[in-house]
C-alpha cells in the first residue's frame, strides 16, 4: 500500500458519525484521500449531525425502511455494501463501534479481501444478550479486523485474552471525547446553533436538569415502564428539579415513555435533539441518565455525573474511576441513586471530578498518524 491509497469510512447512526468525524478530518489532515459512505441505518438521526462536522458522503445507500428489523438492516447493509466496495477498491475499510452497519461493512470487506480497521475495538461485557445486538456485533468485527484502535487499556486486554495479535492492537483513547470537546468549545464561543424550545426553556429554568436517554433493546416493556415510573417519582419528589428526556424514535421506547410520562409538569419530552444543543443541555445538567454508550464516555468530560441504566456496562472504566454507577431499570435503585446525588454535595463532588478515564481529545489524531503509517506499508509500534 502506498500513502495515495483510498480510506473508505463506513457508518450508518448518529453515534458512529459522532465518533468517526473527527477520524476523517484527521485522515485528511494526513493528506490521505478519504471517501465516506453512509448506510442511514437510522435516517433522520444521522442526517441531524453529518452538518455540524461537515460531512457530505460520497455514497449514501439510504437504507431506512419503516419497520425494519435486524434481519432487513443486515442484509441491505451487506448487498449495497459489496456493489459499493467493489467498484472503489480501498485500501482499507474504517469502522466504527457496535452497530449491525459495523458488522456488516467489516463482514463485505471481509469477502472482497480489503482490510478493515475498528475503532473503539474491544469493548465487552461478556454477555451476548446485553446489549443485543451490539455485544455480538463487535465480537464479530474484531474477528474481521485486522487493525484494532481500542479506546483504553481495559478494552486493549479484552482482544489480548481473545487472542489478537498485539502488534495490530493501539490504544489510542476514544474520538467521541474529541467530538465532544470541539462542540463543547463552540458552544463557550458563543455557537448560536444551540437554542432550546421556548417551552421547554420555561420548565426548566431556575431548576435543577436531570437529561435523560435511554434507547437499548434488553430493556424494552418492563425496563421501560420501570424506568419511565421512575422519573414519575424523581420530579415528584422533588419540585427544585426538571427532567427533559429526548425520546427516542423507535415505537418500543415511544409508548411507555409518553403513556407514562406525558403533560407532566416539569418533565419535558422531546425529538430527538441534533447534536449541539444536546451537548448544550449536557452542560447544563445537574446529572445524567442513560444507557448510551457514547453519553457515559463523554458526560465525564463535562463533570457531569453519569447513573447508567443498564445491569451491565461495556465500558466499565467511568464506574471502577467513580464517575459513573450502574442502577439499571429497578425504579427504587434508580430514584434512591437520583435523590443521593441531588442532597449529597460530597458524594456528588466525588463523581464531578471532569476525570475521564475514555480519551483526552487527541485520539483522532493518534487514528490519523497510525493509518497514514500503515497505508505507507509501516507497521506502527503498538502504544
Amino acid at each position: 500500500m502506498s500513502t495515495t491509497a483510498r480510506v473508505f469510512v463506513v457508518f450508518g447512526t448518529r453515534p458512529e458519525a459522532i465518533k468517526l468525524a473527527p477520524v476523517v478530518t484527521a485522515l485528511r489532515q494526513q493528506h490521505v484521500p478519504v471517501t465516506v459512505c453512509v448506510t442511514a441505518q437510522h435516517r433522520h438521526m444521522l442526517d441531524q449531525v453529518l452538518p455540524v462536522f461537515d460531512i457530505t458522503p460520497d455514497h449514501d445507500l439510504n437504507l431506512m425502511r419503516p419497520n425494519q428489523d435486524l434481519f432487513d438492516v443486515t442484509a441491505g447493509a451487506l448487498l449495497a455494501l459489496r456493489e459499493v466496495m467493489a467498484a472503489e477498491r480501498p485500501a482499507l475499510v474504517i469502522v466504527q463501534g457496535d452497530t449491525t452497519t459495523t458488522f456488516a461493512a467489516a463482514l463485505a470487506a471481509f469477502y472482497l479481501h480489503i482490510d478493515v480497521a475498528h475503532v473503539e475495538a474491544g469493548l465487552r461485557t461478556r454477555n451476548k444478550a446485553a446489549p443485543f445486538p451490539e455485544e455480538i456485533n463487535r465480537r464479530l468485527t474484531s474477528s474481521l479486523a485486522d487493525w484494532h484502535f481500542a479506546p483504553t487499556e481495559w478494552a486493549r486486554a479484552n482482544l489480548a485474552g481473545e487472542g489478537v495479535d498485539p502488534a495490530r492492537v493501539f490504544v489510542t483513547g476514544n474520538t467521541g471525547i474529541d467530538a465532544l470537546l470541539t462542540v463543547a468549545r463552540s458552544l463557550d464561543h458563543g455557537h448560536t446553533g444551540a437554542t432550546l424550545p421556548a417551552a421547554m426553556e420555561a420548565e426548566i429554568q431556575h431548576r435543577r436538569l436531570i437529561l435523560v436517554t435511554g434507547h437499548r433493546r434488553e430493556s424494552f416493556g418492563v425496563g421501560f415502564e420501570q424506568i419511565c415510573r421512575a422519573l414519575a417519582a424523581i420530579v415528584d419528589t422533588h419540585p427544585d428539579v426538571a427532567v427533559v428526556y429526548p425520546v427516542h424514535l423507535n415505537p418500543n421506547v415511544q409508548e411507555p415513555v409518553y403513556r407514562i410520562l406525558g403533560n407532566r409538569p416539569r418533565l419535558v419530552l422531546l425529538p430527538p435533539l441534533e447534536y449541539v444543543p444536546f451537548v448544550a443541555l449536557m452542560q447544563r445538567a445537574e446529572l445524567i441518565l442513560t444507557d448510551s454508550g457514547g453519553i457515559q464516555e463523554e458526560a465525564p468530560s463535562l463533570r457531569k455525573p453519569v447513573l447508567v441504566m443498564r445491569d451491565t456496562t461495556e465500558r466499565p472504566e467511568g464506574v471502577d474511576a467513580g464517575v459513573a454507577r450502574l442502577v439499571g431499570t429497578d425504579e427504587r435503585r434508580i430514584t434512591e441513586t437520583v435523590a443521593l446525588l441531588l442532597r449529597d454535595r460530597d458524594t456528588y463532588a466525588r463523581m464531578a471530578t471532569g476525570a475521564n478515564p475514555y480519551g483526552d481529545g487527541h485520539a483522532a489524531g493518534r487514528i490519523g498518524a497510525l493509518v497514514a503509517q500503515i497505508l505507507a506499508g509501516h507497521t506502527p509500534a503498538p502504544h
